[in-house]
């Protein structure tokens, strides 16, 4: 993925929790002080991976991090500034390594441009954290904001088959413990709503794969590639098939064309 397509910034979680001790509390304040207990782990989460990433990165890292968060302090009400200087934090995290922190600072554009594209870039960079993550917490972290990213851009254009495709994989990469089958459920509906989708059936023969179903793989990538010919995630994937079925003659076939 190019770093132009997961160019964006973190959450700017509002502290309600001190709002909360000024007052009294009474019984019909109780939702809210969760809400606000919620909102309060919430910015301490990415606070923590801020810190834990300083930890690391060395010190011209630091000081060009810093001249960013100095410029967005100074940026005040000037949207447009705020905007380019939050790309550039996002931008730079992930160059550095770190797309937890970067899908922060995508999903801060997003709340602040409420678009389709924004909310997909941010759910993009935290799903790229899912999968790259070793740590269990910053894997969940991830998982949760991609899900809730993801979920944005379809409230806001419920037709596109793409972010449902994305927020299964969400599911798939980090299942519920309480819904384990959520997101192949999923994919199962779109392949049954859209029997010719490529992507789809891409993801439904690489899980084949990753469960050793290789007969229900190639079945799959078969009705894949004869949509689309020259599909190289299609082409790589069957060439994983094949050499798992044992048929080397096409497995080799297939990886030929997956690296040329």
């Amino acid at each position: 993925m190019s770093k132009a397509q997961i160019i964006t910034v973190s959450g700017a979680i509002v502290l309600f929790l001190t709002l909360y001790f000024c007052f009294d509390t009474i019984p019909n304040k109780q939702k809210n002080l969760e809400k606000s207990r919620m909102m309060n782990i919430e910015s301490t989460g990415i606070s923590n991976l801020i810190k834990d990433a300083y930890t690391k990165i060395d010190a011209e890292q630091k000081s060009i991090i810093d001249a960013m968060n100095l410029d967005l302090e100074k940026s005040g009400l000037d949207t447009l500034k705020k905007l380019e200087i939050l790309k550039s934090l996002s931008g730079t995290w992930y160059d550095m390594g770190y797309p937890s922190i970067a899908g922060s600072y995508a999903e801060d554009i997003a709340v602040i441009q409420k678009t389709e594209s924004s909310w997909s870039m941010a759910g993009t960079t935290y799903a790229i954290c899912v999968k790259n993550a070793e740590d269990g917490k910053v894997k969940d972290f991830c998982a949760k904001r991609a899900v809730k990213a993801f979920e944005s851009a379809i409230s806001i254009n419920p037709e596109s088959i793409e972010h449902r495709i994305n927020l299964a994989i969400c599911y798939v990469d980090q299942p519920s413990s309480d819904n384990p089958m959520q997101g192949i459920l999923m994919l199962r509906e779109l392949n049954t709503q859209y029997p010719e989708n490529v992507p789809v059936l891409n993801q439904l023969g690489k899980l084949a794969l990753q469960t050793n179903q290789t007969e229900k793989a190639l079945e799959r990538l078969e009705a894949a590639i004869k949509l689309e010919p020259e599909n190289k995630n299609t082409i790589c994937l069957l060439a994983t098939a094949y050499k798992n079925a044992g048929n080397e003659a096409k497995a080799n076939e297939y990886q030929n064309k997956c690296v040329n």
